[in-house]
């Protein structure tokens, strides 16, 4: 059986793949789920959001806003219309918002870290994309990443212990909180690693 909803992560934030066969009734009960078992994964986080699949009405799409928000305590900061001429409008202003955020509240790194790339932060970070192999990002504080893990991820790198790494999915070729080597686990949509 296919799923009725897949969740992906794109530049901006995350793409919601709907199935076109079950009835809006179904689809924001399985929404309700997936964001609830992801909540830790995406703790406050701010982003865009894009639906495919099927059309829905403005309530609908207000509905399963509202419902993504509250199962996953995340704020959406715009839906992107796909192929339209406002799409280009919302990316504008995502890209203003995310800038403010990250004059705030950490760091944003906009894009795939490819191989032999360094990435540090004095801050926790959040990286929409992936992290190739060869590729390696040091935080002081958390790293949480949209995308998938495949080359080296170090956390608390100032010696933090209770420093967080989170991803979409993980495969990396190594995984640091501090000076300790830690190995992930999967949860729900979702992979993190953390020193018990």
């Amino acid at each position: 059986m296919k799923d009725q909803v897949l969740i992906k992560s794109n530049k901006y934030g995350i793409t919601i793949y709907f199935d076109s066969d079950s009835s809006f009734e179904e689809l924001l009960e399985v929404v309700k789920k997936k964001f609830q078992s992801a909540s830790r994964f995406f703790a406050h986080a701010k982003m865009a959001v894009e639906y495919e699949g099927r059309s829905f009405t403005e309530d609908e799409e207000r509905q399963l806003t509202r419902e993504i928000e509250s199962a996953a305590n995340i704020e959406i900061l715009c839906i992107i219309e796909k192929n339209t001429v406002t799409e280009q409008v919302h990316k504008k202003m995502l890209d203003e918002s995310l800038e403010a955020i990250h004059e705030k509240d950490g760091q944003f790194y906009k894009g795939t870290l490819r191989g032999r790339q360094v990435l540090e932060s004095e801050q926790s970070i959040v990286i929409i994309g992936d992290i190739e192999e060869g590729a390696t990002v040091a935080s002081k504080g958390n790293v949480i990443v949209t995308g998938t893990i495949y080359g080296t991820v170090i956390a608390g790198a100032s010696g933090r212990r209770d420093a967080v790494i989170a991803a979409l999915r993980m495969q990396p070729k190594k995984l640091r909180i501090g000076e300790v080597k830690v190995k992930p686990v999967i949860g729900g949509s979702y992979s993190w690693a953390k020193l018990s």
